[in-house]
Parts: structure tokens; sequence; C-alpha cells
């Protein structure tokens, strides 16, 4: 299986750029060929032009006026491009007919301009990270710009405004060093998921590995390493990532294994300051109710609560609020 951490994603990239990179040469030789047959001079041209280099190093070893010579050459080699250039007019073809064709010429698909990466890297690793994250397509319908505040009303509208732009600031300016944690509670349908799929995204674009799931997929991951011995890297994922999701924390069934799950996972991102979202239908009192002491004295100790309070959006909607 494929590593979907930031490293083997980004092993992966630069291996699809070396692939794409010798398809374009490769069919930029084809071309030169099937012209060659059709224009024998552009062959002689061709093969003037590869000697170039050849003839630069032998003036310099040569010795004597070596910049008089080399400029010479470099001359020679320029009349001989210009000639290419009007054979292949003169053959009806465009001057670049035989160029390398890159998919980002800024950077000839290597994926780096000089030591930095290319902004055409940056945009398929992003991309490359959010498919991995967990987050599914949610994160193209469900970000902070189509986040509607017009289903909430007073104090709760006041409140969710405030929140929310905290937590667009946390997205935004996330880095290796934000410890910050969240925890999100309220019943179904009040935005939860939205936001914490918004912020996912954002600390994805910022060049983040992001882990999301739902807390039963923790729990089945778990298991699968536990008993079965598969997933080592599903489960190594909830500590290595830079931030953690945990949607719908009480879902799952709760007993000795879960329990114990869920508390390897704060303790360890905890005690290594690294962050994480949870998000819960459950009220305080339940989640007391259904987790020993070191788990909500870690969840109440460590992270931001965050209330979502009003009616159910999905409800409103299939009402026809807008």
């Amino acid at each position: 299986m494929a590593s979907t951490t930031r490293e083997g994603l980004v092993k992966r990239i630069r291996d699809e750029y070396t692939t794409e990179r010798g398809a374009a040469r490769a069919e930029s030789e084809r071309k030169k060929y099937e012209l060659y047959a059709e224009i024998p001079e552009l062959r002689e041209i061709d093969a003037d032009l590869a000697m170039t280099a050849g003839l630069i190093m032998r003036a310099a070893a040569a010795g004597g006026d070596v910049e008089e010579k080399v400029a010479a050459i470099k001359s020679e080699n320029k009349s001989l491009r210009e000639r290419r250039k009007a054979v292949l007019r003169e053959n009806g073809y465009p001057e670049n007919y035989t160029d390398v064709k890159y998919v980002c010429e800024k950077c000839k698909d290597t994926g780096f301009v000089g030591i930095e990466m290319c902004s055409c890297f940056k945009i398929r690793l992003s991309q490359a990270m959010l498919e991995a994250s967990g987050l599914g397509r949610l994160y193209r319908e469900q970000n902070f710009d189509t986040f509607s505040f017009d289903y909430y009303t007073g104090a709760e509208r006041a409140q969710i405004e405030q929140k929310v732009a905290e937590l667009k600031k946390y997205a935004t300016t996330f880095s290796s060093e934000t410890e910050d944690s969240w925890i999100f509670v309220g019943g179904t349908g009040l935005g939860k998921t939205h936001i914490s799929t918004a912020v996912a995204a954002e600390v994805i674009k910022r060049g983040f590995d992001v882990c999301y799931e739902p807390m039963q997929t923790v729990v089945d991951n778990f298991a699968d390493c536990q008993f079965r011995g598969e997933g080592r890297d599903s489960v190594r994922k909830y500590n290595d990532c830079d931030l953690l999701i945990l949607d719908d924390l009480g879902a799952e069934m709760v007993n000795q294994f879960t329990v114990s799950c869920l508390y390897n996972i704060l303790n360890y991102r905890i005690n290594n300051r690294k962050p994480v979202i949870i998000s819960t239908n459950l009220t305080g009192e339940e989640l007391r109710n259904k987790y020993d002491d070191r788990i909500t004295s870690r969840i109440f100790g460590y992270f931001h609560a965050i209330r979502f309070e009003g009616k159910d959006i999905r409800r409103q909607k299939l009402g026809g609020k807008k």
C-alpha cells in the first residue's frame, strides 16, 4: 500500500514528475526522428548543434584566446538554431515543434525551481494530502466560505460568528508550533463537521499533514492492528500527523479496548504537544458518564470547548430556510 504520510506523498509526486518528464522527452525525440526522414537537413543541423558542447571544451583545453574561440562557437550555435527554426517554418511546422513540452514550463516538470518547491508541486501536494486526509469530497463543499450563519439567531449567532472567526485564524496561521486543541460539542446538524472540515482543509493547504476520521474508523483500525496484525500505518498516523481530527466521538461502541485506544492517542498527542480536534454529539456530562476520568480529565483540561447550539440545520434546509 502506498504511504499516505506527507513524505510518502512527496515521493509519489516526485515519481510522477519523473514519469511525465520522461514521457515529454520521449515525445520530443519521436517528433525529431519523424522529421529527420522528411527533412534530412534537420538531422544535420541537430548533429552540428550536439557538437557545440564538445567544441567549447576542446577550445578551453587548447588554451590561447579562449574567450574569442568560445564566442565564435556560440555565434555559430546561434546561427544553427536560427536556421533550424527557418527549416521548420519552410516545411510547415512551428518553430518549437520538436521542443520538449513540459506540463509546467517554470520547473520543467521537476517540481522545483532551484531549491524551492514549485507552485505546481505545492498544488499537487495539497490536493493529494486533502484526498489522503479522510475528508473525501467534503472539503469541496464544507469550507469557511460556504459556512452560513443564517441558520443561527440571536446570541447563538453572535457566539458562533466569534468562534468561527477564531477557528479560521487558528487554521490560517497553523504552524509546527501550534498546540491548541478543541472539542466541538452539540447536537446533530449544527455545523460541527462543516467547521472541522474547513479547519482541516485550510491546515492542509498550508502544507501540514492532517488526519480526519470518525472515531469508529479509528477503533476499527486499532482492532485490525491489534488482532489481525494489519494496518500498522493506519494506526501510526494518529500519532504522526500534524493535526488529528476525531469526528463523532461517542458514536463508537465503548468498551475497555476502545477506551484504551482513545486514551493512548490523547495521552501521546498531549504529551508531545500535538493538536487534536474532537467533535461529539454528547454533552459534557454524557462524556463523563461514558468515558473514564483519564480521558475526560485530558479533554476538559487541555481542550478549548465550543458549544454548537440552535436548530438542526439539515432540518431547516429541508424546511426551505436559506
